[in-house]
This record gives structure tokens, sequence and C-alpha cells, in this order.
């Protein structure tokens, strides 16, 4: 077992000190950065690539997709298990981040072979879910408590300035240079490689002292879930990431609905990614006063929005401005918020694990839904799938309140 040899707290009261992000988060927050313009630059291009080049059914984009979020799910379990049994956080998304980085040299020879893509999508997703709750738990390590919505919030705007790049870059290479993909994965794999040297010779494991006598096991992780909060959030997290619908399709029946040209696909990211840039720090920092919880919730009461436009009440450029920038509200008020809310309910030597569990409920729940979407769409119109799925997302509501409101706390 591992316990912090400088423990952080909250700020004494009436401490007037300006709030700070800790130079960990900035530097993780860099490391993303450079990591999502390599990765969002791979999102960005995947539906176009399938869907126009390869001519892949809907079906086969759900497959792919789903793979594309749930590969992770169980190495987010080994990798936050791992980051805590040795107490190198900072080794372990090393290993993570450069298994991400190289999958991308490998897309171009793999071709048009839907197995092959699927296999190497895993693997370079395996890469995130064993850096992201390691990453995380750094970022909570060396924040005080008070301050861990500012910090998700600063670093997941950070990431999001790469999740913006990525598809612009994409962009540019499609409409100045070629469609050929040769390109795309290149320059991907290069921003990949520079995130990768960043984190290994700037970053730094906070300093940990070894308790005598006690290692963290699996069964200490999953004792976790004995916690009743720790158990409801990682239902409730799980029961929303069922109810919601991939990107990857959001942007594909958005451009279908409000019918702008098919170059609007890569783009529709960067919409996203510009809220989410503008939102996700301010957010962050409301959550920690108004409650992490209540601004996650929140967060999916707006995304029920976003696909109650998907039925196109109008249309054209508008509809599709309007809803990707709802889209990236969506997403500043969850995916740091989540990871900040978790945080308070594991205490430091399990951190990396604990977050793994919610991270992994969330990514095997986004799994099945993104298979069973683009099964939806290959059998019914758009308008029935997006019905079912906002029935679904309105009943995951509904249940989730009911089931977090006898405890609702930051």
């Amino acid at each position: 077992m591992y316990v912090a040899s400088t423990r952080r707290t909250s700020a004494p009261p009436g401490d007037a000190r300006p709030s700070r992000v800790p130079t960990t988060v900035l530097l993780l927050g860099t490391v993303s950065l450079l990591t999502d313009i390599s990765a969002e630059m791979v999102t960005a291009y995947l539906p176009f690539y399938v869907v126009f080049s390869l001519q892949m059914s809907y079906l086969q984009l759900g497959l792919l997709d789903g793979i594309y979020i749930g590969a992770t799910a169980v190495l987010r379990l080994v990798g936050g298990h791992v980051a805590d049994r040795v107490g190198r956080h900072k080794a372990v998304a090393v290993v993570g981040y450069g298994l991400s980085a190289a999958t991308k040299l490998a897309f171009t020879p793999i071709g048009a072979s839907a197995a092959g893509l699927g296999g190497l999508i895993a693997v370079d997703r395996a890469g995130k879910g064993l850096r992201t709750a390691p990453r995380d738990a750094l970022i909570s390590l060396v924040t005080p408590a008070d301050r861990l919505g500012a910090a998700f919030g600063a670093h997941r705007a950070m990431d999001t300035v790469g999740a913006m790049i990525g598809p612009l870059s994409t962009f540019a290479v499609l409409t100045w240079l070629t469609t050929r993909p040769g390109p795309i994965f290149v320059i991907s794999f290069c921003f990949g490689l520079l995130g990768l040297i960043v984190l290994v010779f700037f970053v730094r494991q906070p300093r940990r002292e070894r308790v005598p006598g006690r290692t963290v096991t699996p069964r200490d992780t999953l004792r976790l879930l004995r916690n009743r909060r720790m158990r409801r959030t990682t239902v409730a997290a799980g029961l929303l990431g069922l109810a919601t619908i991939s990107d990857a399709f959001v942007f594909v029946i958005l451009q279908k609905v409000s019918g702008v040209s098919t170059e609007w696909l890569v783009l529709m990211p960067v919409g996203t990614a510009v809220t989410f840039l503008l939102a996700a720090a301010p957010l962050g920092r409301l959550a920690d006063r108004v409650g992490r919880w209540a601004m996650f919730f929140a967060g999916h009461v707006v995304l029920f929005v976003v696909y109650l436009l998907l039925l196109g009440p109008f249309t054209g450029v508008p509809l599709a401005l309007i809803t990707v920038a709802l889209h990236g509200l969506y997403y500043a008020a969850t995916d740091g918020v989540l990871m900040a809310h978790g945080s308070t309910l594991v205490p430091e030597h399990l951190r990396a694990g604990g977050l793994s569990i919610v991270q992994t409920g969330q990514a095997l729940a986004r799994f099945g839904s993104s298979v069973c979407f683009g099964l939806l769409l290959q059998q019914l119109a758009f308008t029935a799938s997006v019905l079912i799925a906002i029935g679904a997302l309105g009943a995951a509501l509904v249940g989730v309140f009911l089931l977090i409101r006898p405890e609702v706390s930051r």
C-alpha cells in the first residue's frame, strides 16, 4: 500500500490566495494536447474513411467505433491497478501513450480490411486504456481537493485544443494536399511522438512512500465497490453511457439531417472542441462550488437537447452550428467533472484503480451503445433510430436521478 509523502488538502478557511493549477497538471495537459491532435486526426478521418472511401456499412462503422470506445475498458482496470501497485503512475502512462503513437504508422498498410482496422483500433485504444487512469490519478494527487474540478477542467481544456487542431489538420490535408490516408496517419504519429517526449522528460512522478508489509491487490481495488457512493456513481455513469450515441454517429446524422456538404463531417468535431475549450475550465470551477455530480447530470440534459435537434426541427448551417456547440457544452460539463467527483470517493493509494472502475463501466456501456445504434441505423431510418435514442436517454436520466438523489454531493 502506498500513501502520499506530502498530502495536499483543501485551502484553509479564509485563504485568499488565487487558485493555481499545479505545474504537473499543465504539463499533462500539454501531453494530452499533442496526443489529442494525433488521436483526433484519426477520429475525424475515420467516418469519412470508412463510409465514403472504403464504402463500409453503418453497422461496420458502429462495430469499429464501438471498438474505438470499448477496447479501452478492461485495460483501464489493468493500468489503474498496476499504477497503484508499483506506485509509478507516470511509467504506466508512458507505456500507454507509446503504444497509441506507434499504431498510427500501421493504419496505411492495413488498408481496407475491416478485421485489420478493428484490430489496429483495438491496440490503439488499449494504449489509451492503460494511460487514462494513471494520468487522471496524477492530476488528482497533485491537486487540493477543493480545486479538483478546476484542475480537471484546465487539463480537459488543453486536451480540447488538441481535439480542435486535430480535425482542422485532417481537413487541411484532405483539402490542400491529398485524400490519400498515408499523410494523415504519418502526421498523426509525429504529434503522438511529441506528446510522449514531453511526458518522459518533463512530467515528474509524485514522490510516494511505501508502507511495509502491504501491497495493493486486485481485491483491494474491487472492494471499493462496497462503498455505496462509489458503486452508485459507477452504475449511474454506465447507465448514461449506455444511452449515449457516439460522436461519429452524431456527426454523420447531423450532416445528413442538416444537409451540409460532406466536407463538414471532419469539421464538426472542431465545433464541439471550440465550445469545450471555452466552457471546460469555467464549468469545472462552477462544479467545485455547486456540486460535481449535479454538473455531470446537467451535462446529460444538454445532450438530450442535442438528440432532439437531430430530429431536424430546422436544417442547414444553423442546425449544424447550434448542435455541435451544445455537444461541446455537454462534454465540458461531464468529461473532467466525472473524474473530479470520482477522485473524492477513492483513497490516494487506490486512486488510479478506483478511477479506472468508473471509466471501465462507462467505456463498456458506450461500446454496447455504439454497436446497437449502428445496428439500428442499418435496419431503421435516421428519425426512428434517433427517437429510440431519445427515449433511452430520457429513461436513463430518470433512473439515474432516482438512484443518486438520496446522496447528491460533491
